[in-house]
């Protein structure tokens, strides 16, 4: 192997072709490490948010809750007589039912409408999420009463959605009280008293019930029970597993399109590396022909071009790493295709996706230099060094 000040020097006197390649990857990897910062930011509002010890209760063949609908007599039976639903030790029901439902509401930024998501809660939706969910301006809605509650996100992204801002639903006016900050999906919702929803938009039912377990339950047999009541007709699975579930099509989306442009910008930026080298390789010829008389192997020779190529890539990388940073924590919005809603996350750009925007600029600098570099090794000495 050549001295490497050798191999930095080359990539200095050649820095203008250099630069232009390592652009190319930059960009490459900036596009990458963007749309993987977006999905991860997604996943990270979903996943691992949940518990193993809440149940979710929807329709049978009900993906999410924007898919469900359960009566009135059914919530009755689930919440009053399910053997697995814990109680509190001064005996109240640890379970409440809630409604949902996507309501259009224009953005601050362009104007444009969106769906946002409106759930009914009752008290115990509260006190099942614990310190998960604080209050962070204004006061709680009073229950019964047409008042709402506006998660952080959507306080600064949707008109009316400031306190003392007026929401209509339907013909019913609902006066904004308070602003509230959630760890999860749930804090980009809107927020009211469940009765009084459903009323409003004149939906008398409920799309899910949420309820604790008693420790040690175990959820297959409650699902096998559930099968065999013909008045309970629902299906339960834990609240972790039904938020893994409500990412998968729009996070296999943004994978696939993070991997497509990956390999459409890769392989224009690989061709630039091949270029760049090739025309490295050209003007060294001579110098080629010197080190080979000089004793340096044909290995040294391969494996230094291909460094070269590498250290290529590799600052490159950089270059995109330094483009993406400012995006994280930057808070956005997208359209869930399970539930039809709008969802509110921030670019995530973490350790993991930083190591492999490196990887990823290593690679494409490797491929773009195997070629050049076995080139270089296969030159003939005599050769080369009649070369000018």
């Amino acid at each position: 192997m050549l001295p490497l000040r050798y191999t930095f020097r080359n990539v200095l006197v050649r820095r203008a072709s250099a630069v232009l390649t390592m652009l190319g990857i930059a960009c490459t990897v900036a596009v990458f490490a963007g749309v993987i910062a977006l999905r991860d930011g997604l996943l990270s509002v979903y996943h691992p948010r949940g518990d193993e010890d809440i149940a979710i209760y929807l329709r049978p063949g009900a993906s999410s809750e924007g898919e469900s609908w359960i009566t009135r007599d059914i919530v009755d039976v689930v919440m009053k007589e399910r053997p697995e639903i814990a109680r509190a030790p001064d005996g109240r029901l640890l379970a409440a039912a809630e409604s949902f439902l996507a309501v259009y509401m224009e953005q601050v930024a362009g104007g444009g409408l969106t769906n946002v998501p409106l759930r009914g809660i009752q008290p115990m939706s509260l006190e099942l999420l614990g310190d998960s969910v604080r209050l962070v301006d204004g006061r709680w809605f009073a229950f019964g009463s047409d008042e709402v509650v506006i998660g952080v996100p959507l306080s600064g992204r949707m008109k009316n959605a400031r306190i003392g801002d007026t929401l209509v639903l339907n013909l019913t006016p609902f006066r904004v009280v308070g602003i509230y900050e959630q760890d999860g999906v749930l804090g980009s919702e809107v927020w009211g008293d469940v009765d009084r929803m459903i009323d409003a938009l004149d939906r008398p039912g409920y799309q899910r019930i949420v309820a604790r377990l008693r420790p040690g339950t175990d959820l297959a047999a409650v699902q096998a029970s559930l099968a065999a009541d013909r008045r309970a007709t629902v299906e339960v699975q834990s609240e972790r597993e039904y938020m893994q579930g409500q990412t998968n099509v729009l996070g296999g989306v943004l994978q696939f399109l993070a991997s497509f442009l990956t390999v459409i910008m890769g392989t224009s930026a690989v061709l630039g590396a091949v270029n760049t080298m090739l025309a490295s390789v050209a003007a060294r010829t001579h110098e080629i022909g010197v080190l080979l008389a000089l004793g340096y192997s044909r290995l040294a020779i391969f494996f230094t071009f291909l460094f070269e190529s590498a250290l290529i890539g590799l600052l490159g990388g950089l270059a995109g790493v330094l483009l993406t940073l400012p995006f994280d924590g930057l808070g956005t919005g997208m359209t869930n295709f399970n539930t039809f809603t709008d969802v509110s996350f921030a670019f995530t750009v973490g350790p993991r996706l930083l190591l492999e925007s490196f990887g990823l600029a290593f690679v494409l600098g490797l491929v773009g230099g195997v070629l050049p570099a076995w080139r270089a090794a296969r030159l003939q000495p005599v050769q080369a060094l009649r070369a000018h």
